[in-house]
């Protein structure tokens, strides 16, 4: 096959589905200034559609308190449980009502569930809420990546201000009258009843040595954002040019087929000059550029993923790696274990330990696997010491006093070893507020996985095409899971249009 052949087919192949990449990666690249903009799931494959509070729709739940405005309810909170997730706050009530101080036998089928959301930003990225708590004081807090927000006993939600200079969040914990958010790379303390928040940036972490994660850094150069803002513009621009090449490759092919035909004579002939003069000078003057953006994606997933996860590597000098800060957007979960008497901080790079937040935090070499793509849940065990820790890998039971990990479906005990991106059980959610009885009669708090969700409360028709955020209906596209449902055709979809890339661009350059 020639290489002007070769060209010419993987190109067609591709070129819808680098298009969708382009598009796609300009979309995320800009999280911010679209997290305003949604997508209805019934617009989206079924899959995507919630059902039994599936799909991250119940991440966690507060007990509901008697003293807010709950809409049209009793000020009588039994029997009532805030729901948090992807669909923002809902209330829950039903009757008879599943919760753990009054257990009636089955399960909760018939219940009211009445929007909380009211006071929140639009959009479904802005309600993504990532974590409730209640203050001291009686006040709620809720989280989302891009806002903490608060209600009071009149009822709807207010954003908290934060001097947290755009930087994304994923945690919040309450301890005393302190409200603690974790961001991404720093925390967040507030004064007493929850004013004035602090920045508190973590000391490296003992036997920090200034390396990152070759991941990373590959990660952030196929954004651009190991340069900040003016990388990633120039990788809308390279998006730009790719999606140029795609029209003009394609219109220079159809234009040719008219005229072969013996139609459009001067006219289609002139088009096709210009056309494939465009074409050949974008593909020609960028060429290298290309290439590294269609490598460096290909690399992102399995098999060369796994390589890359394995490795550190040397910050790259006057990026955005190069940080002053050792714990940039690494920062993911904290919890207070009062029985250690320590904090305990879940980041990218595993679980480390620390007395206060200006001390030196210590790895904890003997934690639960956690998928790569974060924790969901971490909570201690009702009625017990040990943690549950939760993500796509499974769901872990954890002693930290004698180091034990047991598996909370098999109750088998397991190592400490890197869990899979998805394992048996993809856990999403969890509460200990809403339970059933065993077969012996003990309450069992309700664990929700990402694609199953849970049976033991009924989930309204009405949630299951609440919005998707734009940004994650891109992700979805730029990984290619939104054109199946299998996880391994995804990675086997980046893998093959990774290589008919590579191998159009390359075949299509022209030797001078």
């Amino acid at each position: 096959m020639s290489r002007r052949t070769l060209h010419k087919w993987t190109g067609l192949a591709a070129c819808f589905f680098i298009v969708v990449f382009c598009v796609s990666g300009v979309l995320l690249n800009h999280r911010r200034a679209i997290a305003g903009l949604s997508v209805s799931r019934g617009l989206l494959p079924t899959v995507y559609r919630f059902q039994d509070w599936n799909n991250g729709l119940l991440r966690g739940t507060l007990v509901c308190d008697g003293r807010f405005d709950c809409g049209k309810h009793s000020p009588d909170s039994a029997g009532r449980v805030l729901v948090y997730g992807a669909g923002g706050v809902f209330l829950v009530s039903g009757e008879p009502f599943v919760a753990l101080d009054s257990l009636p036998a089955g399960l909760c089928s018939a219940v009211r569930v009445t929007d909380f959301n009211d006071g929140l930003p639009c959009g479904a990225d802005m309600r993504n809420i990532r974590s409730m708590a209640r203050a001291a004081s009686g006040t709620l807090y809720a989280l989302s990546p891009f806002g903490l927000f608060m209600r009071g006993e009149r009822g709807g939600w207010s954003q908290v201000a934060l001097p947290n200079g755009g930087e994304r969040l994923s945690d919040m914990v309450v301890s005393g009258d302190s409200v603690i958010v974790v961001g991404r790379s720093c925390l967040y303390v507030s004064g007493p009843g929850g004013s004035g928040f602090r920045r508190v940036v973590l000391r490296a972490p003992a036997g920090h040595d200034g390396t990152v994660s070759l991941f990373r850094t590959v990660w952030m150069l196929h954004s651009g954002e190991l340069f900040g803002l003016s990388g990633r513009l120039v990788m809308d621009l390279v998006a730009v040019v790719l999606v140029v090449l795609c029209i003009t490759g394609v219109a220079y092919w159809l234009l040719l087929g008219v005229l072969r035909r013996g139609k459009g004579g001067a006219c289609i002939s002139s088009a096709l000059k210009k056309m494939r003069r465009v074409h050949d000078y974008a593909g020609r003057k960028t060429l290298y550029l290309l290439l590294l953006v269609v490598v460096t994606g290909w690399s992102l997933r399995p098999p060369v993923m796994i390589g890359l996860l394995s490795c550190d590597v040397p910050a790259v000098p006057f990026t955005s790696l190069d940080s002053g800060n050792p714990w940039t957007d690494k920062l993911r979960m904290l919890r207070r274990d009062d029985v250690a008497g320590d904090w305990m901080l879940s980041t990218s790079e595993g679980f480390y330990s620390l007395k206060e937040f200006g001390s030196v935090p210590e790895p904890l070499r003997e934690a639960p696997a956690v998928s790569v793509m974060g924790l969901n849940v971490l909570e201690r065990e009702p009625g017990g010491n040990r943690w549950l820790a939760g993500s796509f890998s499974g769901m872990y039971l954890w002693d930290r006093s004698t180091g034990r990990i047991t598996d909370r479906f098999t109750g088998d005990s397991v190592s400490p070893e890197p869990g899979p991106p998805f394992g048996k059980h993809a856990v999403s959610g969890y509460s200990a507020d809403i339970c059933v009885r065993s077969a012996t009669g003990e309450p069992m708090p309700t664990v929700v996985e990402y694609d199953n969700g849970t049976s033991v409360i009924g989930q309204p028709e009405c949630l299951s095409t609440l919005p998707m955020s734009l940004w994650n209906v891109a992700l979805e596209a730029h990984t290619g899971r939104i054109y199946t449902s299998s996880g391994v055709f995804a990675l086997l979809f980046i893998f093959v249009m990774g290589i008919l890339a590579a191998v159009c661009l390359w075949s299509g350059r022209r030797r001078r």
